[in-house]
């Protein structure tokens, strides 16, 4: 009863009651998961402040984690906003002062030297899949320092949730070097280290002692996925772990991964392969330069001409305004390849008059930089403008679906990174995309660990987007809608799962063999199920 992992609740029966000596400890009604189920949902819908709704479910998967399970899975569409974004980044700011029990493992710069034997803290031996933050850029939040233990929560509730795969093979871990957030430093329930951020090599020293200590403790097989991580630590991470371990960035690759499907199932609406359209970001950091490297591979893919000249019709916007050759000398390294040949141009409104985009992608963290008059522009030269907001959580999107339609008298095809509810313009009802990393990362954890994958490569990403736009239907298009239903995540997962799997064993980067026959099958089998056990 007091183990999440086996309680029922008031489901036990009758005889498990007997059997277990349970007798006497719990009222005499025996209730169903079904009920259950029901009853909680009552109470949760009671809270009207979403932070109490985080609180009530984490307080749920601390005590019986298959009901909270259950629920995540029955009623996705109306709790993941409640255990992931946008809620989850208040979550993180207010860690210190909600925190109860811990659901993960803190590694700080007192565990030095100690990473290894840390590890074998953890009560499972077996792990399949790692989340793991330094909560250096929480969302759209900066710095929250330990507090970012939230992100690997919330992102492995949902790769057993939407992915299948079993909680007890998911480890979230917190790599904690300080915090440069000075609020936390002087607050005195802050759960984290004192201290200014480390760097340079002491940074790095703690995360290789941390990267080959994993790969000793749960082998070669162990999925790491970074999450939330600054843009010069997480390019240089990916770089550094990828040919030698089995990583992937969220933020960089997942979002990419989500996006790139969203255009693939825009261009129905839209007309045209994506070599025909023109694309400008607004943000040039991990979640922008990931788009943009994944667009561009997938129309060398295409049309069989160098990455470097695909690139040309994809424009970045970054806090000094366009990226162009003249600016080569300053830019970060992974900004380069986007230096193309054009004036000098300050400001988002000035470059999209003058590269004048089929396509706009906010990737920026900082909330309505998309105008009215941006948008107007957007609508004036594309009878059909794509503009994907994609800044979480919601107050960063850099606009709101109802301005979006509105400015562009109900033309534009929009998504966001958060939620927002269906609009109505003109008596056509709009039902705004989500381009939500959850789409991708849960199915694509599942096909990595079916398949036995021994490393992450580009051609699995592409395989994964091609497999979630396929999932759009003719009814989701008539309303405006690029991504299916997240009602159907399970099933969309499954095949996702199937096409990563598959480009693993065509890479010849998986062991587990002999391939299955049904991918599909396979996937959908090996789904961790929160359905009650019988204890007889």
């Amino acid at each position: 009863m007091r183990d999440p992992r086996y309680n029922k609740g008031l489901a036990f029966t009758e005889k498990e009651r007997d059997a277990h000596y349970l007798r006497g400890l719990l009222p005499p009604v025996v209730l169903s998961q079904e009920l259950q189920e029901k009853k909680m949902m009552n109470l949760i819908r009671q809270y009207e402040v979403p932070l109490h709704r985080y609180i009530a479910m984490i307080g749920l998967q601390e005590t019986n984690e298959r009901l909270f399970y259950k629920l995540l899975i029955d009623n996705v569409e109306e709790l993941l906003p409640v255990v992931y974004t946008p809620t989850v980044g208040e979550a993180c700011q207010k860690y210190g002062s909600i925190f109860k029990h811990s659901q993960g493992l803190y590694i700080s710069l007192k565990e030095k030297g100690k990473i290894l034997e840390t590890l074998k803290n953890w009560p499972k031996r077996t792990v399949q899949v790692i989340v793991v933050t330094d909560g250096e850029r929480i969302l759209g939040l900066g710095d929250l320092g330990c507090q970012g233990m939230g992100i690997p929560v919330g992102k492995l509730a949902l790769y057993t949730a939407l992915g299948g795969v079993r909680p007890s093979l998911c480890l979230p871990i917190t790599i904690d070097v300080g915090t440069n957030n000075e609020k936390l430093l002087n607050d005195e329930f802050y759960i984290g280290l004192r201290q200014k951020r480390a760097t340079g090599k002491e940074y790095d020293e703690l995360l290789q002692e941390f990267m080959y200590a994993v790969k000793q403790n749960y082998g070669e097989k162990v999925l790491i996925q970074f999450e939330d991580f600054a843009n010069h630590n997480a390019f240089e991470l990916l770089a550094r772990y990828s040919s030698s371990h089995l990583v992937f960035n969220d933020d960089i690759q997942g979002t990419a991964a989500v996006v790139l499907a969203g255009l693939l199932s825009a261009l129905r609406l839209l007309g045209g392969t994506l070599a025909d359209h023109t694309f400008l970001f607004l943000g040039a950091g991990e979640a922008g330069t990931g788009i943009a490297d994944l667009i561009a591979l997938e129309i060398s893919e295409q049309n069989g001409k160098p990455i470097e000249e695909n690139r040309k019709n994809i424009w970045l916007v970054d806090s000094k305004g366009l990226i162009v050759s003249s600016r080569k000398e300053s830019l970060q390294d992974f900004k380069k390849p986007w230096a193309h040949e054009h004036e000098p141009i300050t400001g988002l409104i000035n470059a999209v008059k003058a590269i004048k985009p089929t396509i706009l992608i906010g990737t920026s963290g900082v909330g309505k930089q998309f105008t009215k008059e941006i948008v107007e522009d957007m609508a004036s030269f594309n009878k059909t403008p794509l503009i994907m907001a994609l800044s979480n959580p919601t107050s960063q999107a850099e606009c709101t679906a109802e301005e979006a339609y509105t400015w562009s008298e109900g033309r534009a095809i929009f998504a966001s990174g958060s939620p927002f509810d269906p609009f109505e313009y003109e008596g056509k009802t709009f039902v705004p995309g989500q381009a939500n990393n959850a789409y991708i990362f849960p199915g694509f954890g599942l096909g990595v660990i079916m398949a036995g994958s021994i490393r992450v490569h580009n051609g699995m990403l592409l395989a994964a987007s091609k497999a979630l736009a396929s999932q759009v239907t003719e009814e989701h298009y008539e309303k405006g809608m690029i991504y299916p239903p997240l009602t159907n995540i399970r099933k969309i997962s499954a095949n996702i799962a199937a096409e990563v799997a598959a480009k693993a064993y065509e890479l010849g980067l998986a062991s587990h063999l002999p391939q299955p026959e049904d991918l599909v099958e396979s996937a959908e089998k090996c789904m961790y199920s929160p359905v009650y056990r019988s204890y007889l």
